[in-house]
């Protein structure tokens, strides 16, 4: 069992996570028709493959929301230490 508590940007970035590979998929997808000089897919296909930098920005907001609340804990744990040392 891990030590560390699951934060709210955890799940940002494991959803990040998949809407890239989603969005990878689908620009491979997309360009492997115009290597290979065949009709080009939809337009909708390339939007789809916005969804890669789409995943990007989801995850990075997750990892900042981790970084906040791992150093709001650390910051409250200081404050628990100093605490415990000034009414000893």
């Amino acid at each position: 069992m891990s030590s560390q508590s699951t934060d709210r940007g955890d799940g940002y970035v494991r959803a990040g996570a998949i809407v890239f590979a989603v969005g990878a998929v689908a620009t491979l997808v997309t360009f492997v028709p115009l290597f290979f000089h065949l009709t080009p897919l939809p337009t909708a296909a390339y939007w789809l493959s916005m969804l890669m930098p789409l995943g990007f920005l989801i995850s990075l907001v997750g990892l900042l929301l981790s970084a906040r609340a791992q150093r709001r804990r650390a910051a409250a744990a200081d404050e628990a230490r100093t605490t415990a040392r000034t009414t000893a």
